[in-house]
Protein backbone atom coordinates (compact mmCIF):
# COMPACT_ATOMS: atom_id res chain seq x y z
CA UNK A 1 0.00 0.00 0.00
CA UNK A 2 1.09 3.82 -1.02
CA UNK A 3 1.85 5.68 2.66
CA UNK A 4 3.02 8.88 0.97
CA UNK A 5 3.18 10.68 -2.71
CA UNK A 6 6.03 13.58 -2.10
CA UNK A 7 7.20 15.73 -4.93
CA UNK A 8 10.21 18.04 -4.12
CA UNK A 9 12.56 20.17 -5.82
CA UNK A 10 16.07 20.26 -5.47
CA UNK A 11 16.10 22.55 -2.99
CA UNK A 12 13.88 20.93 -0.32
CA UNK A 13 10.97 22.27 -1.20
CA UNK A 14 7.60 20.59 -1.18
CA UNK A 15 5.28 20.96 -4.81
CA UNK A 16 3.16 18.11 -3.87
CA UNK A 17 2.50 16.41 -0.90
CA UNK A 18 -0.29 13.35 -0.27
CA UNK A 19 -0.34 11.10 2.37
CA UNK A 20 -2.69 8.02 2.30
CA UNK A 21 -1.72 7.20 6.51
CA UNK A 22 -2.52 9.76 9.00
CA UNK A 23 0.15 12.04 10.36
CA UNK A 24 -0.45 15.14 11.91
CA UNK A 25 1.20 18.68 10.23
CA UNK A 26 4.66 18.56 12.25
CA UNK A 27 5.39 14.91 11.36
CA UNK A 28 4.41 15.57 7.72
CA UNK A 29 7.01 18.20 7.23
CA UNK A 30 9.86 16.00 9.25
CA UNK A 31 8.64 13.00 6.93
CA UNK A 32 9.56 15.64 3.68
CA UNK A 33 13.03 17.05 5.65
CA UNK A 34 14.11 13.21 6.03
CA UNK A 35 13.17 12.19 2.92
CA UNK A 36 14.73 14.61 0.73
CA UNK A 37 17.63 14.22 2.84
CA UNK A 38 17.76 10.64 2.02
CA UNK A 39 16.97 11.15 -1.30
CA UNK A 40 19.23 14.17 -2.37
CA UNK A 41 22.44 12.14 -1.25
CA UNK A 42 21.95 9.35 -3.56
CA UNK A 43 24.07 9.78 -6.97
CA UNK A 44 22.10 9.53 -9.90
CA UNK A 45 23.58 5.91 -10.86
CA UNK A 46 22.34 3.98 -8.08
CA UNK A 47 19.39 2.10 -7.42
CA UNK A 48 15.84 4.02 -7.05
CA UNK A 49 14.73 2.16 -3.84
CA UNK A 50 15.73 2.73 -0.21
CA UNK A 51 15.16 1.46 3.11
CA UNK A 52 12.11 3.99 4.40
CA UNK A 53 13.50 6.69 7.04
CA UNK A 54 13.02 5.99 10.51
CA UNK A 55 9.84 8.65 10.90
CA UNK A 56 7.84 6.80 8.32
CA UNK A 57 8.50 3.64 9.12
CA UNK A 58 11.91 2.23 8.89
CA UNK A 59 12.40 -0.79 7.42
CA UNK A 60 8.87 -1.98 7.21
CA UNK A 61 8.76 0.83 4.55
CA UNK A 62 10.56 1.42 1.40
CA UNK A 63 11.19 4.60 -0.37
CA UNK A 64 10.73 4.67 -4.00
CA UNK A 65 12.06 7.87 -6.47
CA UNK A 66 12.50 9.45 -9.52
CA UNK A 67 14.49 12.50 -10.29
CA UNK A 68 13.24 14.65 -13.53
CA UNK A 69 15.01 17.74 -13.91
CA UNK A 70 14.46 20.21 -11.12
CA UNK A 71 12.19 17.48 -9.27
CA UNK A 72 12.15 14.21 -6.77
CA UNK A 73 8.73 12.14 -7.28
CA UNK A 74 9.20 9.85 -4.54
CA UNK A 75 6.60 7.40 -3.43
CA UNK A 76 6.60 5.65 0.00
CA UNK A 77 5.05 2.30 0.34
CA UNK A 78 4.82 -0.88 2.76
CA UNK A 79 6.54 -4.07 1.46
CA UNK A 80 3.66 -5.57 -0.02
CA UNK A 81 4.46 -2.96 -2.98
CA UNK A 82 6.43 -4.07 -5.81
CA UNK A 83 9.17 -1.88 -6.68
CA UNK A 84 9.32 -1.81 -10.36
CA UNK A 85 5.36 -1.19 -10.51
CA UNK A 86 5.76 1.91 -8.54
CA UNK A 87 8.22 3.08 -10.70
CA UNK A 88 6.06 2.32 -13.46
CA UNK A 89 3.47 4.41 -12.10
CA UNK A 90 5.82 7.89 -11.46
CA UNK A 91 6.51 6.94 -15.29
CA UNK A 92 2.83 7.10 -15.64
CA UNK A 93 2.21 10.24 -13.28
CA UNK A 94 4.99 12.36 -14.80
CA UNK A 95 3.78 11.65 -18.70
CA UNK A 96 0.49 12.20 -17.66
CA UNK A 97 1.34 15.66 -16.45
CA UNK A 98 3.24 15.66 -19.44
CA UNK A 99 0.37 15.28 -21.66
CA UNK A 100 -1.96 17.89 -20.06
CA UNK A 101 0.29 20.32 -19.23
CA UNK A 102 2.62 20.31 -22.62
CA UNK A 103 6.09 20.08 -20.85
CA UNK A 104 5.35 19.79 -17.26
CA UNK A 105 7.99 21.99 -15.39
CA UNK A 106 7.82 22.93 -11.49
CA UNK A 107 5.80 26.42 -12.12
CA UNK A 108 2.77 23.93 -13.08
CA UNK A 109 2.84 21.88 -10.04
CA UNK A 110 2.87 25.27 -8.32
CA UNK A 111 0.08 27.04 -9.85
CA UNK A 112 -1.87 24.16 -11.22
CA UNK A 113 -2.34 22.36 -8.32
CA UNK A 114 -5.92 21.64 -8.40
CA UNK A 115 -5.36 19.59 -11.23
CA UNK A 116 -2.10 17.80 -10.35
CA UNK A 117 -4.66 16.70 -7.60
CA UNK A 118 -7.09 15.56 -10.26
CA UNK A 119 -4.55 13.43 -11.97
CA UNK A 120 -2.80 11.43 -9.10
CA UNK A 121 -6.70 10.61 -7.57
CA UNK A 122 -7.02 9.25 -11.17
CA UNK A 123 -4.22 7.17 -10.63
CA UNK A 124 -3.82 6.51 -6.77
CA UNK A 125 -7.33 6.57 -3.99
CA UNK A 126 -6.44 5.70 -0.34
CA UNK A 127 -3.20 4.40 -0.95
CA UNK A 128 -4.58 2.12 -3.60
CA UNK A 129 -3.58 2.09 -7.38
CA UNK A 130 -6.74 2.70 -9.19
CA UNK A 131 -5.49 3.16 -13.06
CA UNK A 132 -2.50 2.99 -15.00
CA UNK A 133 -3.38 2.91 -18.65
CA UNK A 134 -2.72 6.74 -19.22
CA UNK A 135 -5.34 6.83 -22.04
CA UNK A 136 -7.92 6.14 -19.52
CA UNK A 137 -6.87 8.71 -17.41
CA UNK A 138 -6.46 10.95 -20.42
CA UNK A 139 -10.26 10.78 -21.13
CA UNK A 140 -11.02 11.76 -17.57
CA UNK A 141 -9.21 14.29 -17.42
CA UNK A 142 -10.29 15.99 -20.60
CA UNK A 143 -14.17 15.14 -19.58
CA UNK A 144 -13.11 17.27 -16.33
CA UNK A 145 -12.38 20.10 -18.64
CA UNK A 146 -14.95 20.01 -20.64
CA UNK A 147 -17.13 20.42 -18.04
CA UNK A 148 -15.41 23.09 -16.74
CA UNK A 149 -15.99 24.71 -19.84
CA UNK A 150 -19.17 23.94 -19.79
CA UNK A 151 -19.45 25.41 -16.21
CA UNK A 152 -17.81 28.82 -17.50
CA UNK A 153 -19.61 29.19 -20.78
CA UNK A 154 -23.19 29.39 -18.11
CA UNK A 155 -22.11 31.22 -15.76
CA UNK A 156 -20.53 34.10 -18.81
CA UNK A 157 -23.94 33.54 -20.73
CA UNK A 158 -26.34 33.62 -17.56
CA UNK A 159 -24.90 36.62 -16.02
CA UNK A 160 -24.59 34.10 -12.16
CA UNK A 161 -22.15 34.83 -10.14
CA UNK A 162 -22.93 34.06 -6.19
CA UNK A 163 -22.22 37.53 -5.34
CA UNK A 164 -24.34 39.23 -7.85
CA UNK A 165 -26.81 37.00 -6.81
CA UNK A 166 -26.43 37.85 -3.15
CA UNK A 167 -25.93 41.78 -3.70
CA UNK A 168 -29.29 41.46 -6.26
CA UNK A 169 -30.56 39.89 -2.39
CA UNK A 170 -29.89 43.21 -1.04
CA UNK A 171 -31.33 45.50 -3.15
CA UNK A 172 -34.61 43.99 -3.37
CA UNK A 173 -34.79 44.26 0.53
CA UNK A 174 -33.70 48.17 0.59
CA UNK A 175 -36.11 48.68 -1.97
CA UNK A 176 -38.90 46.67 -0.47
CA UNK A 177 -37.93 48.92 3.00
CA UNK A 178 -38.03 52.12 1.03
CA UNK A 179 -41.27 51.42 -0.52
CA UNK A 180 -43.18 50.31 2.61
CA UNK A 181 -42.01 53.67 4.46
CA UNK A 182 -44.24 55.58 1.89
Amino acid sequence: MIKAILVFNNHGKPRLSKFYQYFNEEMQQQIIKETFQLVSKRDDNVCNFLEGGSLIGGADYKLIYRHYATLYFVFCVDSSESELGILDLIQVFVETLDKCFENVCELDLIFHVDKVHYILNELVMGGMVLETNMTEIITRIDDQNKLEKQETWLRVTFGYSQSSKIHSKGEDFSQQRTSSKI
